[in-house]
C-alpha cells in the first residue's frame, strides 16, 4: 500500500481511497509513527490536494458511518466553507429568518477556527441548544422548523485526528478538514446549501458533490454566503444560476464593512439580534433575508426567487426570528 505522508508530500499521483481507510484504522489503533498525524495534516493544509484525493478522503470516512435515519422531506442545510472575508454570523441569522417562515432547517457547523466566533459559539452565548443526536434534530424540526445538530453528526475520526495532533489545534492545522467541513456532516437533509470562499476550490468541489443535492456559491468577495450588494454564482447538477441586484430588489450601493463582525464595544449576540430585527446596516439586513430566501429555494419550498426574499424580509421587519429566538431560549431555560 502506498506511503500517505510520502504521498502527499511527491504528490506523483492521488492517495486512493484503501490509502486513507489504512490511516484510520492505524489512527484508531494508535499505530501511527510519532508526529504522523500532525504531517499529514500540515501538508494537506498549506496545499489543497487533488479533488480526486479529496473524494476518496470523503468515501473512506463516509464508509465508516452508520446508518441514518429516513431523509427528512423538505429540509436543508446552509453551511460554507469558512476562510473569506470576517464577517458576523450571516449563515446563522439566515437560517433563523428562514426557519420563522416555515423552511425546515438543521444546520451543521463548529466552532471558530478561521472566525473568533463560529455557529457553535454563538449559539452557546445566545443560550439556544445544540441537539445531541438525531431524535433531538426531529424534535427541533417538529417544534420549530429549525435543529442544530451538534459534533454527533461528525465522523468520530476527526476527535480521534484532533487528540493525535495535540498540542496543535486545528485552527493551526485543520486547514483541509475544516473546508471540508460541510461535506463531512452526515445529516439526512433533503438539500444543502454550500458557500465556497476560495475561488479555486469552486471547481473542484463540484466534483465532490456532483452524485449530492448540493447547491454550492461563490461571489467576487470572497464570502461563503450570498451578499446581497453583488453578483452570487449558484451551482446545481451542472447549472449556473446568477442571484443579486441584477434579479433581485437589493440595493447595490453598499461596502464590505457592511457585513462586518459586531463593531468594538458591541457583543457579537447583541450585533446578531439587533440585525434580526432589522437594525443595522442595511446590506447586512438584506443579505440576512437574501440567504433566507435561498433556503426556501433550495428546501423546495418556494421556487420564485423575489417571492421568497420579500417573505423573509418581511420576517425580518415583523420580528419573527426574534420571535422565534425568544421561544428556544425559553425553551432552553426551562430545559435546564
Amino acid at each position: 500500500m502506498p506511503d500517505l505522508l510520502q504521498t502527499l508530500i511527491q504528490r506523483a499521483a492521488p492517495v486512493d481511497r484503501p490509502t486513507w481507510s489504512d490511516f484510520w484504522e492505524r489512527l484508531h489503533e494508535r499505530r501511527l509513527r510519532e508526529g504522523e498525524a500532525l504531517a499529514v495534516l500540515a501538508s494537506l493544509a498549506t496545499r489543497v490536494p487533488q479533488a480526486s484525493t479529496m473524494a476518496a478522503f470523503l468515501a473512506s470516512l463516509a464508509e465508516r458511518t452508520g446508518p441514518l435515519p429516513a431523509r427528512w422531506p423538505g429540509t436543508v442545510n446552509l453551511v460554507g466553507t469558512g476562510g473569506g472575508p470576517a464577517t458576523f454570523n450571516l449563515t446563522t441569522a439566515a437560517v433563523l429568518v428562514a426557519a420563522a417562515t416555515g423552511v425546515g432547517i438543521v444546520k451543521t457547523g463548529s466552532r471558530g477556527y478561521t472566525s473568533r466566533h463560529g455557529s457553535i459559539d454563538i449559539l452557546e452565548q445566545l443560550g439556544i441548544p445544540i441537539a445531541g443526536s438525531y431524535a433531538e434534530c426531529e424534535e427541533g424540526l417538529e417544534r420549530h422548523n429549525l435543529a442544530f445538530a451538534g459534533a454527533f453528526v461528525y465522523p468520530p475520526e476527526l476527535t480521534e485526528l484532533a487528540r493525535a495532533v495535540l498540542p496543535y489545534g486545528f485552527k493551526q492545522v485543520g486547514r483541509f478538514v475544516n473546508l471540508l467541513g460541510p461535506l463531512l456532516a452526515a445529516v439526512p437533509v433533503q438539500a444543502q446549501l454550500t458557500g465556497v470562499s476560495d475561488p479555486e476550490l469552486f471547481t473542484p468541489f463540484t466534483e465532490l458533490v456532483a452524485d449530492r443535492r448540493i447547491w454550492l456559491v461563490r461571489n467576487e468577495l470572497g464570502v461563503d454566503e450570498l451578499v446581497s450588494f453583488t453578483e452570487n454564482t449558484l451551482w446545481a447538477e451542472g447549472v449556473e444560476l446568477l442571484v443579486g441586484p441584477d434579479t433581485l430588489p437589493l440595493d447595490r450601493a453598499a461596502l464590505p464593512a457592511d457585513l462586518g463582525p459586531a463593531p468594538v464595544g458591541l457583543a457579537p449576540t447583541e450585533h446578531l439580534l439587533a440585525l434580526l430585527g432589522g437594525h443595522g446596516p442595511r446590506a447586512a439586513v438584506e443579505s440576512i433575508a437574501l440567504n433566507a430566501a435561498a433556503a426556501a429555494v433550495v428546501s423546495g419550498l418556494r421556487s420564485d426567487w423575489t417571492k421568497a426574499y420579500q417573505v423573509a424580509l418581511d420576517a425580518v421587519h415583523a420580528g419573527a426570528a426574534l420571535e422565534l429566538v425568544a421561544r428556544l431560549r425559553r425553551e432552553a431555560g426551562a430545559g435546564g
